[in-house]
């Protein structure tokens, strides 16, 4: 549980974390809530089974790009919420938007978005799958809350 949760005071990783929450909850919210003109929960998963995407990977995308994003900007579980958006960003480009190129869909001359969005997300959220959530993150309190209670847990008899 160490390793999950432990972070250093690093202000980068903490931008990072930040920047990654404040990117990706729009795009989290479109898919659950319907939110910023998307199809809500029900209609991002109808729309992925027009792609082939299985619910269950749906469901893990949409909750990965929401609810992960929560995490992040409070730097609640850091690894596990990076990873999931990893995950989505590199499973969106490679099913989704690699057959359009690397360019985003700017002029709207393209069928759809390329990967340039997806390689963007990974460079900021990969570091914090490795190093944690840096300076404020709840990581911290949550390891120094463990550690507070793991003389208890150890002295108990068996």
């Amino acid at each position: 549980m160490h390793r999950f949760l432990a972070t250093d005071d690093s202000r980068t990783a903490t931008l990072q974390r930040l920047t990654v929450a404040l990117v990706m909850f729009p795009h989290g919210a479109q898919k659950l809530l319907g939110w910023f003109g998307g199809y809500g929960f029900e209609g991002t998963l109808g729309f992925f089974a027009g792609l082939n995407i299985p619910t269950l990977l749906g469901v893990l995308v949409i909750l990965g790009e929401s609810l992960g994003a929560l995490a992040l900007a409070l730097g609640l579980a850091t690894r596990f919420a990076a990873f999931g958006i990893s995950a989505a960003m590199l499973g969106a480009m490679l099913m989704v938007h690699l057959p359009n190129g690397f360019f985003m869909n700017w002029f709207g001359s393209q069928p759809g978005e390329g990967i340039e969005f997806g390689l963007l997300m990974l460079a900021l959220s990969l570091p914090l799958v490795v190093r944690g959530g840096g300076r404020y993150a709840l990581d911290t309190l949550l390891l120094e809350r463990l550690r507070e209670r793991a003389p208890a847990l150890t002295s108990q008899p068996a």
